[in-house]
């Protein structure tokens, strides 16, 4: 009996060290990364400065030369952002203890500026002396940490004061000892406060800008600054050094990307939440990337969660994924093991996930009625078009099909009948759409059978009716919605998600790398669920970044925008 007990404690001690080791190795494995990343990032470092220097050497125009490096400092941006992230997850899983190969010295920080105001925060001090309880301490000296916070159009530094308090009881010696009485002489003093981000000398509204006040005055955010209001981080160092703090760029990208680590974990509570939908919304956009010579088209693609139509309880949210192009190997591995219904346009790059042998199972298909009838729409309404967006005395083309405009009016009373319906439940929405839409839509699907039966294979409007036949099932996936009440007749959710990037496009001109595409694919995912809750990003950013350091695990759900909206809405009655 005692071998086999000796045996089992040698193996424990053997699986113990091979779990110290395996640890060990993970962490220089991480470190290994950091250092890596921080090597091409000087190297990438220097290669803008060379192509800045022969640019001013051989350029061709000053507006040519200036434009040239706003977009060096955009990609010079994203690097460094790169490099943040990197640190953040090293510093993470690395011990307490510095390895000498990976820190680097870093430079003394520049003070404040003396100008800003200071607000003194004193964190409450002891009562008694945390080594053996007396209440005989006195203060024998204090560490001030200096915060930079912003409030709409005035700058201050925030000074968190912690006094620290030495015991003086005096102890009596032991029986034995014959020496003068000894004093405690223990140092007391509150932990210093937490930081949403490593080396944090921004605080959370500095981060991501927290107030009730007008949008307006909304000037102090990284975060919703550079994705929710697409401010480049060079364009805000400017307007700080104009309001007289001067912060480089390089320290900007560093917050971001520590942000980016430290609200990961909310991230992927928000993931979860979008794939565990029975229904998804799917769309994507265009975003230029920046690339050897110019720019190539990347992707942005959305994932939404949206039961509000159909009066489901889940809150809205969505998701958002970046890919170098359009590929169909991008939408099925973003939907790698989900299943239900998906909305979205009739891109085949979703047939991936449409395919019969997919596992678990094959997604099903909503197409969009929106897109089907913009097809017609862009035959018979070009007088209303052109009406609309033409100059004076520009001259305004008829209706070029009668035939078109017959297919929008029928269309339209489809989407009138629809509207009455939205917001009811499933059941409702279901029962509803077969007393109402389906003659409509059978009749619909009788005409345009008929009129394309009269037409050439080229004329535009057989082109538009074959858009909703020319494949086994596509008429199926329009008409999906008449037997399931969760079903939208549209995909503009997906659409109106996307709108606001494409008006941002025109901002940041494009990504500065894929790592800076999937920085804000992350980003307009905390961003845009937030809006969808009527939730003030940069107020519940603030907050959640505020929070994070303190907050167990088991109760991040709490700062989710649905949750964190009813806590508010508590502590206001």
């Amino acid at each position: 009996m005692s071998e086999t007990t000796s045996e089992i404690a040698v193996l424990r001690a053997a699986l113990a060290a091979a779990e110290a080791r395996a640890s060990a190795a993970e962490r220089e494995l991480t470190q290994a990364r950091a250092v890596i990343s921080a090597s091409e990032e000087m190297i990438q470092h220097l290669r803008l400065q060379i192509a800045k220097l022969r640019r001013d050497q051989y350029g061709h125009s000053a507006e040519r030369q200036a434009r040239l490096i706003e977009q060096l400092e955009m990609r010079l941006e994203d690097l460094e952002t790169d490099l943040a992230d990197d640190r953040a997850k090293a510093e993470a899983t690395a011990p307490k203890a510095v390895v000498a190969a990976f820190e680097r010295r870093r430079p003394a920080r520049k003070p404040f500026p003396d100008h800003l105001p200071r607000e003194r925060v004193e964190i409450e001090a002891p009562s008694a002396c945390s080594c053996c309880g007396s209440a005989r301490i006195v203060k024998m000296g204090e560490d001030v940490t200096e915060t930079l916070e912003v409030i709409p159009r005035q700058w201050k530094v925030i000074q968190t004061v912690r006094e620290k308090f030495t015991c003086v009881r005096r102890q009596n010696n032991p029986p034995d000892c014959f020496v003068t009485l000894l004093t405690c002489e223990r140092i007391s003093q509150p932990p210093a406060p937490f930081h949403p981000t490593p080396r944090g000398w921004a605080g959370p509204n500095l981060l991501a800008f927290a107030t009730g006040l007008e949008p307006m005055a909304a000037r102090g955010s990284l975060l919703f600054e550079k994705f929710g209001q697409h401010q480049p981080l060079n364009r805000q160092a400017e307007r700080y050094a104009k309001e007289g703090v001067e912060i480089s760029l390089s320290t900007l990208a560093d917050q971001v990307g520590a942000c980016a680590v430290a609200l990961q974990p909310i991230h992927d509570l928000i993931r979860a939440h979008v794939l565990a939908a029975e229904r998804l919304h799917a769309d994507d956009t265009t975003v230029p990337l920046m690339a050897k010579g110019g720019t190539q088209t990347a992707r942005l693609w959305t994932y939404l969660r949206d039961d509000r139509p159909f009066a489901g309880e889940a809150p809205p949210a969505a998701l958002y994924s970046f890919s170098t192009d359009r590929r169909m190997e991008h939408p099925t591995r973003h939907l790698a093991g989900w299943t239900g219904i998906l909305q979205a346009d009739a891109y085949g790059g979703y047939n991936g996930v449409y395919d019969a042998a997919r596992k678990p199972a094959p997604v099903l298909r909503a197409l969009c009625w929106s897109h089907a009838r913009r097809k017609f729409f862009e035959l018979a309404d070009i007088k209303a078009a052109a009406k609309n967006g033409a100059r004076k005395g520009t001259k305004v083309a008829e209706e070029i099909s009668p035939i078109a405009l017959d297919a929008v009016k029928r269309i339209d009373l489809i989407f009138e009948a629809e509207r009455e319906i939205n917001g009811l439940s499933a059941v409702a929405r279901c029962d509803a759409r077969q007393l109402l839409a389906r003659p409509m839509v059978e009749d619909l699907h009788d005409w345009m059978r008929a009129e394309r039966a009269r037409m050439s294979k080229h004329n535009p409007v057989a082109k538009a009716i074959n858009y909703m036949f020319e494949e086994d099932g596509r008429w199926e996936a329009f008409t999906r919605f008449l037997d399931d009440g969760r079903i939208c007749l549209t995909n503009n959710a997906a659409e109106r998600a996307l709108r606001g990037i494409a008006l941002g496009r025109k901002a940041w001109l494009f990504a500065g790398s894929l790592r800076g595409g999937d920085r804000a694919a992350f980003i307009y995912s905390l961003i845009v669920t937030a809006r969808m809750n009527d939730v003030d990003p940069q107020a519940w950013l603030a907050d959640v970044l505020a929070r994070l350091p303190d907050m167990p695990l088991s109760r991040l759900p709490e700062l989710l925008p649905w949750h964190w909206s009813q806590t508010l809405q508590r502590k206001a009655a």
